[in-house]
């Protein structure tokens, strides 16, 4: 695999957790949200009300608390890379040391090692991006775009809390909550599944897993909306 192509996977990669992470997120706390409603009250009006407002409320935290955290985590990088090119030109001396520490920790040594840190050491942005993925584990694809993650995170919020609101559009009462609940747990295990494909871990385990946060919070909510339920 080519670097392109592999940064180019990482970058769909992220692109696809961060859309996972809003769509399952603004689904759990709207179906909360509207089971709890709809437990408390049979006015359709209300119900639709109160799950766009926690929508659009969820949508915008998520994506803002996307934004801020990659800016951030775009800030820490740049300045421990910084801090590197300082400590590459005022002291190589060790800077070439941790470099040979880090590949004879990998198993390479004798002319091997010496030929390794040779070559990474003759070149400065070499030099320099060892270190940081090497040394630090700090990796720049992750955190370049923070408005876009931003962006990213809050649509896919937005998308993911209209899937347990819609039947409420459609169908009022038991019905509606029963197509909620079940379209619900369709999409988080399906999205647990994906994530686990993403990174390491069992699809089934990891969809279940997702499932049964999401009815968790279905089930808080309705239970709520029954004691504090008013009269339609």
């Amino acid at each position: 695999m080519t670097e392109q192509s592999l940064k180019a996977e990482t970058r769909n990669g992220k692109l696809l957790r961060e859309t996972i992470l809003g769509g399952q997120d603004g689904l759990v706390n709207v179906l909360g949200v509207v089971l709890g409603v709809a437990a408390a009250t049979t006015e359709q009006r209300i119900i639709i009300v109160s799950g766009l407002a926690a929508t659009f409320a969820e949508s915008i935290s998520m994506g803002a608390v996307a934004y801020t955290s990659t800016k951030a985590a775009h800030d820490f990088y740049k300045s421990m890379l910084q801090r590197e090119e300082q400590e590459i030109e005022k002291v190589p001396r060790l800077e070439k040391d941790e470099i040979r520490t880090i590949f004879a920790k990998k198993g390479f040594k004798g002319k091997m090692l010496s030929d390794i840190v040779k070559r990474i050491t003759s070149d400065k942005k070499i030099w320099l991006e060892t270190m940081m993925a090497e040394e630090l584990r700090l990796f720049p694809d992750e955190y370049e775009h923070p408005l876009k993650s931003g962006i990213v995170v809050g649509l896919s919020s937005v998308v993911g809390s209209f899937i347990p609101l819609l039947p409420f559009f459609f169908v009022t009462g038991i019905p509606a909550m029963g197509v909620a609940v079940v379209i619900s747990s369709l999409f988080l295990f399906v999205g647990g599944s994906i994530k686990a494909k993403l990174t390491i871990g069992d699809w089934q385990r990891s969809g279940t897993e997702m499932l049964l946060i999401g009815m968790t919070a279905a089930l808080v909510g309705f239970a709520i909306g029954k004691m504090l339920g008013i009269s339609s």
